[in-house]
């Protein structure tokens, strides 16, 4: 099965085309993502305006050369996958709409993904993890503790109330005037300071249950750089160190209770948690993961930078999944009619998260 992946629900804009032989051996025959760095680089965050044009510009030469690259045609797929939501709704309809036209003239099925699914499956094509596993997605506009128990069988543990991580990583940098993005700005800001002369709160440690909250964290930074200005850098990087500090002893802790739940559910099932989206990319949150697995006697899986942040690897992939899915039902898949949708929770039976902000519980 070769499957055409098309990614564009943010910032980057991105094509792939993802190959699984008969013996099931998975290869990514092309990966072709273009960020938009640039054009959001003086705004300090992303502008959807300027993202779907951006995306209207770039996406067809990507197509273009995904195909070129993995040394397919149009008429070698088996099928196309597209971002269908949740996202930047005017980017979603780029990628839909694009698969949709690819798919009607090629005469090929198209697979409408969740961009969550695709993060969650991530790691059954790079380390072909079995189900059922644990996922924390920690990106710019989700961060949630899943359950992931099959193709399209989610059960959400825990969630930010209010602010993604990624999303406070990102204000922090803005803050402080590192830069855009903000994460590896914060980051390496970190590197040089000391992370413990600012003490910064542990939202909701003292709280049973999974659920985060990061406002609050923000605003504290806020308070505490504003009572130490002017900053110099050795400021800013101890800011920075304690932030991080902060973020790490709340994901440390969450993942902890994360993993004891997954054991007492599933204690027949070797433990497994899996770590995707942006913020994965964060060293010291992973070192952190590292040791909870490791205590826990889990097995940490964190796919390779590259398939962490947003690409169309893991959606091509996840069309995979799901084509195979209905395949061993019997049942024929074409999803051509399927709206662009800018949230859409992979566990539609969890409650609403109550706290001041819920856009990283819903989508």
């Amino acid at each position: 099965m070769t499957v055409l992946g098309i990614e564009t629900s943010c910032d980057e804009t991105a094509a792939a085309v993802v190959r699984v032989a008969p013996d099931g051996s998975r290869q990514v025959l092309s990966d072709v993502i273009r960020s938009q760095t640039g054009e959001h680089e003086a705004f300090g965050g992303v502008v959807p305006e300027i993202a779907a044009r951006a995306h209207i510009r770039i996406l067809d030469g990507l197509v273009s050369a995904a195909l070129k690259d993995a040394g397919v045609g149009f008429g070698e797929l088996d099928a196309v996958a597209a971002t269908a939501g949740p996202g930047l709704i005017g980017g979603v309809i780029v990628g839909l709409t694009t698969a949709k036209a690819i798919a009607m003239a090629a005469g090929k099925p198209l697979v409408a993904v969740n961009h969550l699914e695709g993060h969650a499956l991530t790691a059954r094509l790079t380390d072909g993890l079995p189900f059922p596993y644990l996922l924390l997605l920690v990106s710019g506009g989700h961060t949630q503790f899943l359950l992931v128990e099959g193709v399209g069988r989610y059960r959400r543990l825990g969630s930010t109330i209010d602010d993604a991580l990624g999303e406070a990583f990102d204000k922090t940098a803005k803050l402080l005037q590192l830069g855009f993005p903000g994460g590896p700005a914060v980051e390496q800001a970190a590197m040089r300071g000391d992370p413990s002369r600012f003490h910064l709160p542990r939202p909701m440690l003292d709280r049973p249950g999974i659920d985060l909250s990061f406002a609050g964290l923000k605003t504290a930074l806020r308070t505490t750089a504003e009572a130490n200005a002017p900053l110099s850098p050795q400021d800013v990087a101890d800011l920075c160190a304690s932030f991080q500090q902060a973020v790490t002893d709340v994901i440390g802790e969450k993942s902890r209770r994360a993993l004891a739940l997954f054991a007492e559910s599933h204690p027949q099932t070797p433990p497994a948690l899996v770590i995707a989206g942006g913020v994965a990319a964060n060293t010291a949150i992973r070192a952190r993961l590292e040791a909870e697995a490791r205590k826990a006697g889990a097995r940490l899986v964190a796919p390779p930078g590259r398939l962490c942040t947003d690409n169309a690897a893991m959606i091509a992939w996840a069309g995979i999944e799901r084509l195979a899915e209905a395949q061993a039902a019997g049942k024929s898949l074409d999803e051509r009619d399927a709206p662009a949708r800018p949230r859409w929770p992979l566990d539609a039976e969890a409650a609403a998260v109550i706290g001041s902000g819920r856009k990283g519980a819903k989508a």
